[in-house]
């Protein structure tokens, strides 16, 4: 009997994005699965029902009909209480769990008897970068990022030469340059902004560079080894962090737009903007906090919200910039999913190998306990 496929609506507030295309319907069914979608699914990345039915999808009602003897449910956020309570035991369950943050819903689907998988513990090496979620929703929110500090600034982006004078171009200083940093590098040089950057990781700064922006950074042996051997930034010093605050600050006072994009996995997200920078910036500036899911970078910033301050600065703090993008941001991360998937489905058959590098990495609930080392605490 085929491996049974089940996608549910998104139940969550704010969450647009969905967990599969009419595309990757017909790449699950190559694998030998069959595909229930729950109608709505794919509503707020304008992918109507037919769509998926024309691919090969059964739509189903509702979520319990969807999930009725499912052996796969495929989400972007993790499942409600409701939608886990109709799996069966056994079943397997990949989405973004935000599993350190999100233990209800980790303790619930280890007592449902669920196999969970984490899509934000994929490992970051070669053979897992088509099913990199991180990375490919971070490219969106980084490009998104800078189109909405586009929206907020009063002014244009590229220098413009006309008869009545020069528009200078804005200056935009991007922190942190993982992989939505660059991208928000990129998207403001493309728009014709003079841009820097800084992070800690000491092979960004010719990342930085080759896109032609310009490197912001206290460079001293600690900043030589700030980086993890998964390609994270480590914690840095009271010390650095002082060094590299004054750096910044003096930088910070003559910036039109700051985006910040630090995170730290399973902790929140470093304060990198205090309340004194934003009232050091000229008024209409702009500022975008790309970590304020996790706490945010920026002093002030609101989840949801913009805030402008009473120099007249703005602190952009949208949640789920990805999904602002969502046909795309679906796109992205349903082929990501599908990749996944064929780790464990082969010729119509569920075989989970918890030995697999990327399956052993990113589990985070099996046999009715978390397994997770990271998550258990």
């Amino acid at each position: 009997m085929a491996v049974a496929i089940a996608v549910t609506r998104e139940r969550r507030e704010g969450e647009t994005r969905c967990a599969i295309t009419p595309e990757t319907v017909k790449k699950l069914a190559a694998l030998g699965a069959t595909v229930t979608v729950e109608a709505g699914t794919g509503a707020g990345s304008s992918i109507p029902d037919a769509e998926y039915e024309a691919a090969g999808a059964v739509i189903a009602r509702d979520a319990k009909s969807a999930l009725a003897g499912a052996d796969i449910l495929l989400k972007v956020r993790g499942p409600t209480a409701q939608e886990i309570s109709a799996l069966k035991s056994g079943a397997v369950v990949a989405a973004m769990l935000d599993a350190y943050r999100e233990k209800d819903t980790v303790e619930a689907l280890a007592k449902s008897g669920t196999t969970a998988f984490a899509m934000e513990f994929v490992p970051r090496i070669t053979r897992a970068q088509v099913m990199d979620v991180l990375s490919s929703q971070a490219n969106l929110a980084g490009y998104r990022a800078v189109i909405e500090a586009a929206y907020a600034f009063g002014r244009g982006f590229p220098m413009m030469m006309t008869a009545a004078g020069t528009v200078a171009p804005a200056k935009v200083f991007v922190m942190g340059a993982g992989v939505a940093g660059l991208q928000a590098v990129a998207t403001a040089r493309r728009l014709g902004a003079v841009v820097t950057a800084t992070d800690v990781r000491p092979a960004s700064k010719e990342q930085v560079e080759s896109l032609g922006a310009k490197f912001v950074a206290v460079e001293d042996e600690e900043f030589k080894a700030a980086e993890t051997a998964a390609g994270y930034a480590k914690p840095m010093s009271a010390e650095y962090q002082a060094k590299q605050a004054e750096l910044t600050a003096s930088h910070i006072v003559k910036q039109d737009i700051v985006i910040t994009t630090a995170l730290i996995p399973g902790r929140p997200a470093p304060r990198l903007v205090t309340a004194a920078h934003v009232a050091s910036m000229k008024p209409g500036s702009v500022l975008v906090d790309l970590a304020i899911d996790n706490g945010g970078n920026v002093e002030g910033a609101k989840p949801g919200e913009v805030v402008t301050t009473a120099n007249g600065v703005q602190i952009v703090g949208w949640s789920n910039l990805p999904g602002r993008i969502a046909a795309d941001a679906s796109a992205l991360y349903a082929r990501n999913l599908t990749a996944f998937v064929g780790l464990m489905v082969k010729d119509g058959v569920l075989a989970v190998d918890l030995e697999d590098e990327i399956l052993k990495a990113s589990v985070v609930t099996n046999g009715g306990a978390v397994v997770h080392e990271g998550v258990k605490g």
